[in-house]
């Protein structure tokens, strides 16, 4: 007798039906069970586990070695979508590979890209991200999450089967690892909606990202993981269901630290109806997540309906991976494409397209060279991020050019002794602990810049360690989520120094047998006198006067000084690096700094001939690095951030609106070291012929000729900006719109064009909160970068105009503000105000009072407090009216009536609070009775 497939095995069933049948079919437990990362197995109905989180951002991470590619940031600086897509295209199938070997450990969910705007360049996670411009990081989230899912490949008439589910990483406005878990977000409708949420929405609309993390901190003070934004916003853009993750022990963290909710129970439940469907808390230990959401249910505080939302989002995912299905275009994906020669090849043409030239005086291409002198920290290592794979192998910087010519090699690090009181201190040979011995130990000293060292024992090739309290030597480098190899010099008397661990923060001391080892008070810690037996900085001088050209390679290692959980507070190369890069200079006028890291720096050597950018190029980077200096490729790179000229000229870290601090290139009014879309390229480029019209379907249609004017071929990203010139509102200097990356032979023209629907050109009007395009002239800009600009043409748009407001006026949608911090309304839904100081305001311009004798403010405090409403000027504006708030619990507030004293007409007013404290949801507007 043959058996029936049940509905949800049928391919030939709709996607909906097929998970209502499965809902059907699940008991309520069975269907609890399936809200964790670790979904549990239902064996009766032939139901497998699944794991939600594979780490996929550059390349498989954490399973063993994989083809490793650029860092996210590298990829974004090569602005090519069908590049990063084809890198997307082979990670999901080494995300496979791994998978039909290892189902358990290796899941199909991925969670990449990042997708968070890179606002400020000092956020530990900076190489994880595409860009500072929010549109820009949209297009090159949505190429690589498209080549992650494969929803190039169709089966017929059947929906597609996706090679890996994608995720995007974190929603939302996450840049600081600093108390990141307890830090709140403030952002203003107009950032809200124009900056930190467009990142999200192309790889949403378009389908090839097919779930979301929401991240650790809070959001105008809610926790994101209980954003109502989830529902509101992200999955009204998403064409099918969408999956929404929870970021490792997040939920935890809704009672402690953040103490959002008193209880689990409570907080779990409150985030299934926020819109989270997966619980990733206490690793492969469900049992614990799984019991809180039991008692939810119990308590009455979840309904079944709750639960079937977000099981019927996990299961749709497994639907759409071809989980349930007898086959899948993917099911022959096996070892052979791990790290095979074509991902190789990928490797090296990405790496090599990402390189950025920021300046050149004619050294490079290099020509006519037969001796290299390869400098620095980075000149013979690569170095793995913590989000990257495991190096297959590694074409280090010194490997590829000595594939060229002649190479001489200088670490150019100062090699050391150390000694305390009672003797110098030596390593054990066998890598364990160091302590006072015989003679001194050499040690080898890294400046990986912001006050963060490594040591090296010159005896065994092993860095300085701490196993438990105990100083070892035994660790390739610098590792691991803690890093334990990392210390701070802090000066003792008679030059002496006390060594800080970084990660603990304890000092080094001594045990009674002299052996080193942590200890907590400063007053315990070893004075060690530290000499150097050999500079580091005068041995690549040396070196770097003997050759042709000195290629000094310098920059960051991505798991010291800024990573997750560490954000840096410094743009500086590190000051011995720095050195080094001053002293080669002297040596070797003909010297090359080729710069590698996750993010923006800055150096005080400013007369180098040549300065090269990349990120951390993954495997294939000494070959890359090999081919751009020699003139094998043109630099296609540019810049995909602002490189500020200090880390002073950036507003605070948590200061996330962009617009009132004039933050990225959008708003900056200074000049930087190097703008946004910056690169040089081996040949020169003209721009001509800028023609602008408005065609009849409301789309803006631009276009120029680009030429190559030098001797060779050469690599152009024309780029189009546009700013608004008249408009109610503080608007962009400029503003990204579009872009063509050109290649041309000398003397080769090309004429690109620009297609951009005028909606495009809105902003959020926060008095009716919505987009709205002004009647109002915009110039229209093409060129090199964001202040290399060759052309410009001013075109006029017939929008609207923004009204005055007659109110009800919503606290959170003001114009401008001073002193304030945005709050959650409710629990659930909502934004308020409160004021940080006496004296704080916030301003709504162009406010109609024709005929308002009287107001009403939802206002409450603690404390109680006064508010202030005054006309023009939040100091010596005229009073309009005082209303007394009374004290309230936290989410309590009163309607507190005032009458209005000459108010009459359109003005601009000010809401002053007279109090720390206060809070404030809205005020209305009513005529006397």
């Amino acid at each position: 007798m043959i058996m029936q497939q049940p509905p949800f095995r049928d391919p030939a069933v709709p996607l909906p039906d097929r998970i209502d049948d499965v809902l059907r079919r699940l008991t309520l437990e069975e269907k609890v069970g399936l809200l964790h990362q670790y979904q549990a197995p239902v064996e009766r109905l032939g139901i497998g586990a699944f794991r939600t989180g594979t780490e996929a951002l550059h390349g498989l991470a954490w399973l063993g070695p994989a083809t490793v590619f650029p860092q996210a940031v590298g990829l974004a600086s090569t602005w090519d979508r069908d590049l990063v897509r084809r890198v997307g295209e082979a990670t999901g199938n080494e995300v496979l590979a791994f998978h039909h070997k290892d189902p358990a450990g290796a899941g199909l969910n991925v969670w990449a890209p990042v997708v968070n705007p890179l606002r400020d360049p000092r956020w530990g996670r900076n190489e994880e991200g595409y860009s500072e411009d929010p549109w820009l990081t949209s297009v090159l989230a949505a190429a690589y999450a498209r080549g992650l899912c494969g929803l190039d490949r169709h089966r017929g008439s059947a929906p597609a089967i996706l090679r890996t589910a994608p995720t995007l990483k974190h929603f939302l406005g996450y840049n600081n690892e600093t108390d990141r878990c307890t830090t709140s977000s403030n952002l203003p409708p107009r950032v809200l909606h124009e900056y930190e949420l467009p990142a999200f929405r192309a790889p949403i609309e378009e389908g090839v990202a097919v779930a979301v993390m929401p991240s650790y901190n809070l959001v105008n003070g809610r926790p994101a993981h209980l954003s109502p934004l989830i529902g509101q916003v992200l999955r009204a853009w998403a064409p099918d269901d969408l999956l929404v993750v929870s970021d490792a022990y997040a939920p935890g963290n809704l009672i402690a630290p953040q103490a959002y909710h008193d209880t689990l129970p409570e907080a779990y439940a409150h985030a299934v109806k926020a819109g989270l469907d997966s619980f990733t808390q206490d690793d492969d230990r469900a049992e614990a997540t799984l019991g809180h959401l039991r008692a939810a249910l119990a308590q009455g505080l979840l309904a079944e309906a709750d639960v079937d939302a977000a099981v019927r989002h996990a299961l749709s995912i497994r639907f759409r991976l071809g989980e349930f299905d007898p086959a899948t275009p993917y099911d022959d994906v096996n070892d052979n494409v791990v790290n095979c020669p074509e991902h190789q090849a990928l490797a090296r043409e990405a790496a090599r397209r990402s390189f950025v030239l920021l300046a050149n005086d004619g050294l490079l291409p290099l020509r006519d060279v037969t001796r290299i002198a390869v400098i620095g920290q980075l000149g013979d290592a690569l170095m793995e991020d913590w989000y990257s794979g495991t190096l297959p192998y590694a074409v280090t910087a010194r490997a590829g050019l000595a594939e060229r010519c002649e190479t001489v090699f200088c670490e150019a690090v100062d090699r050391v002794t150390l000694t305390a009181e009672s003797g110098p201190i030596a390593a054990d040979p066998a890598g364990g602990p160091l302590g006072v011995g015989e003679r001194a130990g050499l040690f080898d000293l890294f400046d990986w810049g912001g006050g963060a060292y490594a040591l090296r024992s010159v005896t065994t090739g092993r860095f300085v360690s701490v196993d438990g309290v105990t100083l070892v030597n035994d660790q390739p480098g610098p590792n691991g989520w803690e890093v334990r190899q990392t210390f701070r010099m802090e000066e003792r008397p008679r030059g002496t120094l006390a060594l800080r661990h970084i990660s603990t923060g304890c000092y080094v001391g001594a045990a009674d047998d002299g052996v080193l080892c942590l200890v907590d008070d400063a007053d315990q810690a070893v004075w060690l006198a530290m000499d150097v037996v050999r500079s580091g900085t005068e041995e690549a001088a040396r070196l770097a006067g003997q050759a042709d050209v000195a290629v000094v390679v310098a920059g960051d290692h991505p798991l010291v000084n800024g990573r997750e959980t560490e954000d840096r507070m410094t743009l500086a190369l590190a000051p011995a690096q720095g050195a080094v890069v001053r002293a080669v200079r002297a040596a070797n006028p003909r010297t090359v700094l080729v710069l590698t890291s996750g993010y923006p720096l800055t150096w005080t050597a400013r007369d180098l001939p040549a300065v090269l950018w990349s990120a951390h190029g993954g495997q294939e980077y000494g070959h890359a690095l090999a081919e751009v200096l020699f003139g094998d490729a043109d630099p296609e790179g540019r810049l995909t951030q602002t490189w500020y000229r200090s880390e002073q000229e950036l507003p605070d870290l948590l200061d996330y609106d962009i617009i009132a601090s004039d933050a990225t290139y959008q708003y900056f009014r200074g000049v930087p070291l190097h703008p946004f879309g910056h690169g040089l390229s081996y040949t020169t480029f003209d721009y001509a012929g800028l023609r602008v019209r408005l065609a009849d379907d409301d789309v803006l249609e631009a276009e120029a000729t680009v030429t190559n004017t030098g001797p060779r071929p050469g690599v152009e990203v024309v780029q189009f900006y546009t700013h608004q010139q008249r408009s109610r509102v503080k608007q962009p200097l400029r503003r990204l719109r579009g872009f063509e990356k050109v290649r041309l032979e000398p003397g080769e023209s090309r004429t690109v064009t620009l297609r951009l629907p005028v909606a495009e050109l809105a902003f959020w009007d926060v008095t009716r909160s919505r987009f709205v395009v002004e009647h109002a002239p915009h110039q229209l800009m093409v060129g090199r970068s964001a202040t290399d600009l060759r052309l410009s043409a001013r075109f006029e748009v017939a929008g609207e105009s923004v009204p005055p407001q007659r109110g009800p006026l919503r606290a959170s949608c003001h114009d401008e503000y001073d002193a304030i911090t945005f709050v959650d309304e409710t629990r659930v839904d909502g934004d308020a105000v409160r004021s940080d100081a006496e004296g704080a305001w916030i301003l709504f311009r162009q406010v109609d009072l024709t005929g308002r004798t009287r107001c009403v403010a939802r206002a409450g405090s603690t404390e109680g407090g006064v508010i202030t409403l005054r006309r023009g000027d939040p100091l010596y504006g005229p009073p309009l009216a005082t209303f007394p708030v009374p004290r309230t619990a936290r989410y309590g507030y009163h309607s507190v009536e005032a009458w209005l004293e000459d108010a009459g007409g359109v003005q601009d007013l000010y809401v002053v609070f007279e109090n720390e404290g206060v809070t404030l949801a809205g005020i209305d507007f009513g005529a006397g009775a």
